[in-house]
Protein backbone atom coordinates (compact mmCIF):
# COMPACT_ATOMS: atom_id res chain seq x y z
CA UNK A 1 0.00 0.00 0.00
CA UNK A 2 0.68 3.44 -0.76
CA UNK A 3 0.10 5.83 2.36
CA UNK A 4 -0.02 9.45 2.62
CA UNK A 5 -0.53 10.82 5.36
CA UNK A 6 -1.16 14.46 6.81
CA UNK A 7 1.37 15.82 4.17
CA UNK A 8 2.13 19.81 4.04
CA UNK A 9 4.58 21.36 1.52
CA UNK A 10 4.97 25.32 1.42
CA UNK A 11 6.96 27.34 -0.83
CA UNK A 12 7.85 30.62 1.17
CA UNK A 13 4.33 31.74 2.31
CA UNK A 14 2.62 29.28 -0.40
CA UNK A 15 1.22 26.30 0.66
CA UNK A 16 0.75 24.24 -2.48
CA UNK A 17 -0.57 20.98 -0.27
CA UNK A 18 -2.22 20.99 3.11
CA UNK A 19 -2.38 18.13 5.21
CA UNK A 20 -2.78 16.16 2.22
CA UNK A 21 -3.92 12.05 3.00
CA UNK A 22 -5.07 9.31 1.22
CA UNK A 23 -4.03 5.85 0.65
CA UNK A 24 -3.55 3.28 -2.50
CA UNK A 25 -4.10 -0.43 -1.87
CA UNK A 26 -1.76 -2.90 -3.42
CA UNK A 27 -2.58 -3.61 -7.13
CA UNK A 28 -5.59 -0.66 -7.43
CA UNK A 29 -5.09 1.94 -9.32
CA UNK A 30 -5.83 5.92 -8.14
CA UNK A 31 -6.77 9.03 -10.66
CA UNK A 32 -5.34 12.33 -8.97
CA UNK A 33 -7.31 14.96 -10.09
CA UNK A 34 -6.80 18.99 -9.75
CA UNK A 35 -7.04 21.58 -11.36
CA UNK A 36 -3.28 23.65 -12.82
CA UNK A 37 -1.67 24.71 -9.77
CA UNK A 38 -3.56 21.97 -7.35
CA UNK A 39 -0.81 20.43 -5.99
CA UNK A 40 -0.68 16.90 -8.09
CA UNK A 41 3.16 17.35 -9.48
CA UNK A 42 4.25 18.64 -6.10
CA UNK A 43 2.66 15.55 -4.51
CA UNK A 44 4.63 13.09 -6.73
CA UNK A 45 7.85 14.88 -6.39
CA UNK A 46 7.21 14.13 -2.64
CA UNK A 47 6.33 10.66 -2.69
CA UNK A 48 9.80 9.69 -5.00
CA UNK A 49 11.43 12.28 -2.68
CA UNK A 50 12.79 14.88 -4.99
CA UNK A 51 11.23 17.46 -2.75
CA UNK A 52 10.84 17.07 1.21
CA UNK A 53 8.13 17.48 3.14
CA UNK A 54 7.20 20.11 5.56
CA UNK A 55 5.10 18.00 7.44
CA UNK A 56 3.26 14.30 7.58
CA UNK A 57 4.37 10.91 6.65
CA UNK A 58 4.58 8.83 3.27
CA UNK A 59 5.36 5.21 3.13
CA UNK A 60 5.04 1.77 0.80
CA UNK A 61 4.47 -0.98 1.94
CA UNK A 62 4.86 0.81 5.82
CA UNK A 63 8.19 1.38 5.12
CA UNK A 64 9.74 5.22 4.08
CA UNK A 65 10.83 5.47 0.30
CA UNK A 66 14.41 5.68 0.13
CA UNK A 67 16.78 3.99 -2.23
CA UNK A 68 16.35 1.09 -0.71
CA UNK A 69 12.73 0.94 -2.76
CA UNK A 70 13.32 3.54 -5.75
CA UNK A 71 14.19 0.01 -8.70
CA UNK A 72 10.73 -1.16 -7.76
CA UNK A 73 9.15 2.42 -8.77
CA UNK A 74 8.41 4.03 -12.12
CA UNK A 75 7.86 7.56 -12.81
CA UNK A 76 6.91 9.61 -16.09
CA UNK A 77 7.04 13.01 -15.65
CA UNK A 78 4.93 15.74 -17.26
CA UNK A 79 7.95 17.47 -17.84
CA UNK A 80 9.61 15.08 -20.60
CA UNK A 81 12.99 14.37 -19.95
CA UNK A 82 14.88 12.40 -23.20
CA UNK A 83 18.14 13.11 -24.36
CA UNK A 84 17.45 14.03 -27.64
CA UNK A 85 20.76 13.31 -29.52
CA UNK A 86 20.72 10.02 -27.72
CA UNK A 87 19.32 6.95 -29.88
CA UNK A 88 16.06 4.98 -28.85
CA UNK A 89 17.49 1.54 -27.75
CA UNK A 90 20.55 3.60 -25.95
CA UNK A 91 18.20 6.09 -24.21
CA UNK A 92 16.25 3.55 -23.10
CA UNK A 93 19.32 0.93 -22.31
CA UNK A 94 20.31 4.28 -19.96
CA UNK A 95 17.24 4.00 -18.30
CA UNK A 96 16.41 0.38 -17.57
CA UNK A 97 20.46 0.25 -16.49
CA UNK A 98 20.06 2.67 -13.59
CA UNK A 99 17.03 0.49 -12.12
CA UNK A 100 19.38 -2.32 -12.27
CA UNK A 101 18.54 -4.42 -14.98
CA UNK A 102 21.02 -7.30 -16.32
CA UNK A 103 21.83 -6.37 -20.29
CA UNK A 104 20.14 -9.30 -21.77
CA UNK A 105 16.89 -8.36 -19.89
CA UNK A 106 17.26 -4.78 -21.08
CA UNK A 107 17.48 -5.86 -24.93
CA UNK A 108 14.47 -8.33 -24.73
CA UNK A 109 12.07 -5.38 -22.75
CA UNK A 110 13.23 -3.13 -25.58
CA UNK A 111 11.65 -4.99 -28.08
CA UNK A 112 8.99 -6.50 -26.68
CA UNK A 113 7.40 -2.84 -25.95
CA UNK A 114 8.47 -1.23 -29.38
CA UNK A 115 6.79 -3.67 -30.56
CA UNK A 116 4.06 -3.35 -28.17
CA UNK A 117 4.02 0.26 -28.75
CA UNK A 118 4.48 -0.39 -32.82
CA UNK A 119 7.70 1.77 -33.00
CA UNK A 120 9.64 -1.00 -33.84
CA UNK A 121 11.39 1.01 -37.26
CA UNK A 122 12.79 3.79 -34.38
CA UNK A 123 14.85 1.68 -32.24
CA UNK A 124 17.84 3.30 -34.00
CA UNK A 125 16.62 6.26 -34.77
CA UNK A 126 17.39 9.88 -32.36
CA UNK A 127 15.33 11.05 -29.98
CA UNK A 128 15.13 14.32 -31.67
CA UNK A 129 14.03 12.44 -35.05
CA UNK A 130 10.71 11.06 -33.72
CA UNK A 131 7.17 13.18 -33.19
CA UNK A 132 5.82 14.63 -29.96
CA UNK A 133 3.76 11.26 -29.27
CA UNK A 134 6.09 8.68 -30.19
CA UNK A 135 8.70 10.70 -27.92
CA UNK A 136 6.06 10.23 -24.94
CA UNK A 137 5.71 6.36 -26.30
CA UNK A 138 9.58 6.02 -25.62
CA UNK A 139 9.39 8.13 -22.16
CA UNK A 140 6.37 5.82 -20.70
CA UNK A 141 8.46 2.77 -21.49
CA UNK A 142 11.54 3.88 -19.42
CA UNK A 143 9.29 4.09 -16.94
CA UNK A 144 7.85 1.01 -17.14
CA UNK A 145 10.38 -1.15 -18.92
CA UNK A 146 12.27 -2.97 -15.23
CA UNK A 147 8.49 -3.75 -14.37
CA UNK A 148 7.64 -0.88 -11.55
CA UNK A 149 5.39 -2.36 -7.95
CA UNK A 150 4.61 1.60 -8.14
CA UNK A 151 3.95 3.14 -10.75
CA UNK A 152 3.61 6.73 -11.04
CA UNK A 153 2.68 8.76 -13.91
CA UNK A 154 1.96 12.25 -14.69
CA UNK A 155 -0.53 13.19 -17.49
CA UNK A 156 0.55 10.27 -19.53
CA UNK A 157 -1.45 10.94 -22.47
CA UNK A 158 -1.43 14.50 -22.95
CA UNK A 159 -0.99 15.24 -26.64
CA UNK A 160 -1.45 11.76 -28.23
CA UNK A 161 -4.04 10.95 -30.63
CA UNK A 162 -6.99 8.59 -30.14
CA UNK A 163 -5.66 5.80 -31.22
CA UNK A 164 -2.32 6.19 -29.49
CA UNK A 165 -3.51 6.85 -26.61
CA UNK A 166 -5.77 3.55 -26.29
CA UNK A 167 -2.50 1.67 -26.74
CA UNK A 168 -1.11 3.13 -23.80
CA UNK A 169 -4.21 2.99 -22.04
CA UNK A 170 -3.86 -0.77 -22.90
CA UNK A 171 -0.51 -1.08 -21.57
CA UNK A 172 -0.99 0.69 -18.36
CA UNK A 173 -3.86 -1.73 -17.79
CA UNK A 174 -1.68 -4.27 -18.67
CA UNK A 175 0.50 -3.44 -15.81
CA UNK A 176 -2.53 -2.60 -13.74
CA UNK A 177 -3.56 -6.30 -14.56
CA UNK A 178 -0.28 -7.74 -13.37
CA UNK A 179 -0.15 -6.28 -9.67
CA UNK A 180 1.63 -3.04 -9.79
CA UNK A 181 0.09 -0.23 -8.09
CA UNK A 182 -0.55 2.59 -10.26
CA UNK A 183 -1.01 6.41 -9.43
CA UNK A 184 -1.86 8.70 -12.51
CA UNK A 185 -2.69 12.44 -12.94
CA UNK A 186 -4.74 13.33 -15.69
CA UNK A 187 -7.03 16.31 -16.71
CA UNK A 188 -8.63 13.95 -18.89
CA UNK A 189 -12.11 12.88 -16.27
CA UNK A 190 -13.09 9.59 -18.24
CA UNK A 191 -9.55 8.26 -18.32
CA UNK A 192 -10.28 8.37 -14.62
CA UNK A 193 -13.69 7.05 -14.87
CA UNK A 194 -12.76 4.07 -17.08
CA UNK A 195 -9.75 2.72 -15.46
CA UNK A 196 -9.17 3.40 -11.75
CA UNK A 197 -10.49 2.40 -8.61
CA UNK A 198 -10.33 5.54 -6.43
CA UNK A 199 -9.86 9.16 -6.80
CA UNK A 200 -8.52 12.10 -4.98
CA UNK A 201 -9.47 15.47 -5.92
CA UNK A 202 -7.30 17.92 -5.11
CA UNK A 203 -8.14 22.31 -5.04
CA UNK A 204 -5.33 24.33 -4.34
CA UNK A 205 -3.60 21.91 -2.30
CA UNK A 206 -6.65 20.70 -0.24
CA UNK A 207 -8.28 17.67 -0.73
CA UNK A 208 -11.71 17.63 -1.80
CA UNK A 209 -12.91 14.45 -2.46
CA UNK A 210 -10.99 11.13 -1.87
CA UNK A 211 -12.00 7.78 -1.98
CA UNK A 212 -13.67 4.72 -4.04
CA UNK A 213 -14.85 5.80 -7.22
CA UNK A 214 -18.38 4.23 -6.90
CA UNK A 215 -18.63 5.43 -3.73
CA UNK A 216 -17.90 8.50 -4.29
CA UNK A 217 -20.30 8.91 -6.84
CA UNK A 218 -22.74 7.85 -4.53
CA UNK A 219 -22.31 10.28 -1.77
CA UNK A 220 -22.03 13.01 -4.12
CA UNK A 221 -26.03 12.89 -3.46
CA UNK A 222 -26.52 14.31 -7.03
CA UNK A 223 -28.20 12.10 -10.15
CA UNK A 224 -28.69 12.77 -13.80
CA UNK A 225 -31.26 12.14 -15.98
CA UNK A 226 -31.07 12.45 -19.28
CA UNK A 227 -34.24 12.93 -22.04
CA UNK A 228 -34.30 12.40 -25.69
CA UNK A 229 -37.04 13.15 -27.91
CA UNK A 230 -39.07 15.74 -30.08
CA UNK A 231 -40.69 18.01 -27.36
CA UNK A 232 -40.55 21.05 -25.72
CA UNK A 233 -38.63 19.67 -21.84
CA UNK A 234 -38.05 23.10 -20.18
CA UNK A 235 -41.29 22.96 -17.66
CA UNK A 236 -39.01 19.67 -16.22
CA UNK A 237 -36.92 22.46 -14.44
CA UNK A 238 -39.59 23.66 -12.75
CA UNK A 239 -40.52 20.33 -10.48
CA UNK A 240 -38.54 20.40 -7.13
CA UNK A 241 -35.40 19.00 -6.67
CA UNK A 242 -34.76 19.62 -10.15
CA UNK A 243 -31.36 21.89 -9.19
CA UNK A 244 -29.76 21.98 -12.75
CA UNK A 245 -31.54 22.02 -16.55
CA UNK A 246 -29.10 21.86 -19.74
CA UNK A 247 -30.34 21.37 -23.42
CA UNK A 248 -28.16 19.79 -25.61
CA UNK A 249 -27.68 19.14 -29.53
CA UNK A 250 -29.48 15.95 -28.96
CA UNK A 251 -30.97 15.59 -25.37
CA UNK A 252 -31.72 17.39 -22.47
CA UNK A 253 -29.73 16.78 -19.09
CA UNK A 254 -31.61 17.27 -15.43
CA UNK A 255 -29.09 17.66 -12.44
CA UNK A 256 -31.57 16.28 -9.03
CA UNK A 257 -30.52 16.52 -5.81
CA UNK A 258 -33.24 13.82 -4.15
CA UNK A 259 -34.35 10.77 -5.41
CA UNK A 260 -38.13 11.54 -4.92
CA UNK A 261 -37.82 13.99 -8.31
CA UNK A 262 -37.31 11.21 -10.74
CA UNK A 263 -40.65 9.45 -10.57
CA UNK A 264 -42.04 13.04 -10.75
CA UNK A 265 -40.02 13.80 -13.93
CA UNK A 266 -40.91 10.55 -15.57
CA UNK A 267 -44.48 11.02 -14.88
CA UNK A 268 -44.39 14.76 -16.60
CA UNK A 269 -42.28 13.18 -19.59
CA UNK A 270 -44.95 10.43 -19.88
CA UNK A 271 -47.80 13.03 -20.37
CA UNK A 272 -45.81 14.34 -23.40
CA UNK A 273 -45.73 11.47 -25.33
CA UNK A 274 -42.97 9.05 -27.06
CA UNK A 275 -39.26 9.82 -26.18
CA UNK A 276 -36.34 7.76 -27.12
CA UNK A 277 -34.36 7.90 -24.06
CA UNK A 278 -34.92 8.02 -20.42
CA UNK A 279 -31.80 7.57 -18.00
CA UNK A 280 -31.30 7.68 -14.16
CA UNK A 281 -27.54 8.06 -13.97
CA UNK A 282 -24.93 8.59 -11.64
CA UNK A 283 -22.75 11.57 -12.09
CA UNK A 284 -19.39 11.75 -13.84
CA UNK A 285 -16.12 12.83 -12.56
CA UNK A 286 -16.25 15.56 -14.74
CA UNK A 287 -19.79 16.50 -12.79
CA UNK A 288 -18.16 15.82 -9.67
CA UNK A 289 -15.22 17.56 -10.49
CA UNK A 290 -17.03 21.09 -11.81
CA UNK A 291 -19.01 20.88 -8.83
CA UNK A 292 -16.47 20.81 -6.47
CA UNK A 293 -13.58 23.01 -8.34
CA UNK A 294 -15.14 24.31 -11.25
CA UNK A 295 -14.66 27.85 -9.77
CA UNK A 296 -11.04 27.31 -10.20
CA UNK A 297 -11.01 25.05 -12.73
CA UNK A 298 -8.59 25.75 -15.90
Amino acid sequence: MLNIQNVTKKFGHFKAVDDLTFEVPAGEMLGFLGGNGAGKTTTFRMILGLLERDTGVISYKGQPINYQVTDRIGYLPEERGLNPKLKVSEQLTYLASLKGMKKRDISREIDYWLERFEVTENKEKKIEALSKGNQQKIQLIGAIIHQPELLILDEPFSGLDPVNVELLKSAVKEINDSGATIVFSSHRMEHVEEMCDRVCILDRGLTVVEGNIQQVKQDFGRKEIIIRGDHDFSHLQEIPHVIAYKENRQDVKLTIDDMEAAPRVFEAVSRLGYVSRFEVAEPSLNDIFLAKVGRHHE
